[in-house]
């Protein structure tokens, strides 16, 4: 390189870090209170902002007052996630239209996102983003193409693996990304991004082949200066990252006309790792774009960065804390006592130490008054009721109502309709939040299925989990991928539970929906119905109907080539429907037209040849 491209590649850097500078102070009030909320979450709640927007312990105004962390919050977090756990629905693909090449694709596509889905941890992933979003208020997904995964197509002269690369998803703490601007809400409408992740100077180097000295990165271990509680409720630092590590600053810029595939440039420790074209055709018409989606437990008006719920109860918990103590202190005065004693009277120095223990022999001066318990009377019954009235406005800001904690405010109620409909309306606080995942889920299935478009170049072979707990396996490539209009499995029915869904089957069968017309439930709707209902290891019936609408689908597109025979074994009556739904979804060459024409006739006429001798022995 020579010393012109040097100083431009060292003036570049120093304007990426600056940017990245200027965007962390923009951001830090911000950045302390996601800290402020991971305190009260972890149990460290004697701490607030300062004057400055720093994070500090709050002291004690007399050394004797009592401060213990009676934490409300974690268990409504918890609560919060295991309803937002529900959210796990299978991704499938809208067929562009009725056309056979375009359901296969569909198909295609389908079984591409349910392998990527089993292969990256879909499940793992979203749970740590739930748990960013409903602490920090919002997370990430990042969507990258892993050049490293995948089944391995060969080797290189070194001995090294070359693998044929497979989509990749990660959860994203909200502590990495630095947008252009905190008030533009959508993420595509973001000029630039930035990513800044703490990375050890070896990865580093295997990344982009340039060998940094390394630092002492402290203010970014674990996502930033993370608190943590010790067993007193006092605030700790956890441990810096050791020397040897370096921060990694990537910035993405939308494409724009003097740029037209937008620039990505990393930067770490001074020097520039990269600066190209952002890497992934991940935008709508083959335009590329941001690899993240963003997800946030409750959206805030003209704000990047969405709210989260501890904002809403660390007021709730301070006063729980404060009622809890005060009331704890005031037992403790009367089960112990306070001792009024005469000066000069007794060894003040001994009552002060032993207190008036049962059994204790007093000597006090002659003429003196010995020493007294004072009364201070019972617990007044504001304690209580105050305490009574925090538990109820957290049940209620939360939105995380549990009725086996609140059983008595139902009891007049005795109808299962009733009691649904209570339910349904706490579900109803989380429904921003259900959305938002529901939105980030979709956008995630696209971004994928617009990565193996755009680098599955060649022919590989897919294996994903089919029916029936059984691998499938199939052949494909990019260009055989041309729907990317993902929808939600079952989107109506995805909050409820598994019981929910099982009455819901149960309701079905006793109205006798699923009867034929002899009033009989088919062996295949039967094996269906059993494998909904996580039995399906007594489902061992094949489903005919399906294996020959499978064969006859494949059929159809065989006949554009040519002649295909009729088999005696076929179920004729699923191969004409289907033969003939393929004619009328869309056009074909007059030849095809007729040479599917003919093979359906074939199949009638198996059809009328079966139903004679019925009529002959009639």
């Amino acid at each position: 390189m020579t010393d012109e491209k040097l100083d431009a590649a060292g003036k570049l850097a120093e304007e990426v870090e600056k940017d990245f500078l200027k965007r962390r102070e923009e951001r830090r009030f911000i950045e302390r209170g996601w800290l402020l909320n991971m305190n009260f979450v972890n149990g460290s709640q004697y701490c607030d902002l300062d004057a400055r927007g720093e994070l500090a312990e709050e002291k004690k105004e007399f050394y004797w007052q009592e401060r213990r962390v009676f934490n409300h919050i974690a268990p409504v977090i918890d609560s919060r996630l295991s309803k937002l756990s529900r959210i796990r629905p299978a991704l499938t693909v809208r067929a562009a239209s009725e056309d056979e090449n375009d359901r296969r694709a569909a198909r295609l596509a389908s079984a591409i996102l349910a392998a990527v889905q089993e292969d990256c941890d879909a499940d793992g992933v979203m749970t740590a983003a739930a748990i960013w979003s409903e602490v920090c208020g919002t997370a990430f997904y990042k969507v990258m193409w892993n050049g490293n995964k995948g089944n391995a197509v060969g080797a290189l002269q070194d001995g090294k693996k070359v693998y044929e690369g497979q989509a990749d998803l990660v959860a994203v703490s909200p502590f990495e990304i630095y947008p252009y601007s905190l008030n533009v809400e959508n993420i595509d409408d973001q000029p630039s991004i930035i990513q800044a992740k703490a990375l050890p100077v070896d990865e580093i180097y295997t990344l982009y082949g340039v060998k940094l000295a390394g630092r002492n990165l402290k203010e970014f271990s674990n996502s930033d200066t993370v608190k943590k509680s010790n067993s007193g409720g006092d605030m700790r630092e956890v441990s810096e990252l050791e020397t040897g590590y370096e921060l990694v600053i990537e910035r993405y810029e939308r494409p724009t006309g003097g740029r037209p595939e937008g620039r990505l440039t990393v930067v770490a420790g001074g020097v520039l790792l990269f600066d190209g074209e952002l890497p992934y055709k991940n935008g709508a018409d083959g335009k590329r774009g941001y690899p993240f989606i963003r997800q946030t437990a409750m959206p805030v008006a003209g704000s990047f960065f969405g709210a989260s719920v501890v904002n809403r109860l660390i007021p709730l918990q301070r006063a729980y804390n404060a009622v809890k103590n005060r009331k704890h202190e005031f037992l403790n005065r009367i089960s112990m006592g306070t001792v009024a004693v005469e000066d000069g009277s007794v060894d003040a120095d001994e009552i002060a130490e032993d207190g008036l223990m049962p059994g204790k022999v007093i000597v006090y001066r002659q003429g003196g008054k010995p020493p007294e318990m004072l009364t201070l009377g019972t617990l007044p019954s504001g304690f209580e009721k105050e305490e009574e009235n925090l538990l109820n406005e957290f049940a209620k800001v939360s939105g995380s109502g549990n009725l086996s904690e609140n059983a008595d405010s139902f009891a007049g109620i005795t109808s299962a309709t009733g009691l649904q409909l209570i339910i349904d309306q706490d579900d109803q606080r989380l429904s921003l939040t259900y959305s938002s995942m529901k939105r980030a889920l979709k956008e995630i299935g696209r971004h994928i299925l617009r990565l193996y478009r755009q680098f599955a170049t060649h022919t590989r072979l897919l294996k994903y989990a089919g029916k029936g707990d059984a691998y499938s396996v199939i052949a494909f490539k990019g260009s055989d991928i041309s729907s990317d209009d993902v929808m939600l499995e079952a989107d109506s029915d995805m909050n409820m539970t598994a019981a929910q869904k099982r009455t819901v089957v149960y309701e079905i069968l006793d109205k006798g929906l699923f009867n034929d017309e002899k009033g009989a439930i088919p062996p295949v709707v039967k094996n269906k119905i059993l494998e909904f209902i996580g039995y399906s290891s007594f489902a061992d019936e094949r489903d005919l109907t399906a294996l020959n609408r499978a064969r006859a689908e494949e059929e159809n597109g065989q006949m554009l080539g040519g002649e295909v025979a009729v088999n005696e074994f076929d179920d004729h009556a699923v191969h004409t429907d289907t033969h003939k739904a393929y004619l009328l979804a869309a056009r074909h060459d007059e030849s095809v037209r007729l040479r599917i024409c003919a093979h359906i006739r074939s199949h009638e006429k198996y059809l009328k040849d079966k139903k004679l001798p019925e009529v002959e022995n009639g």
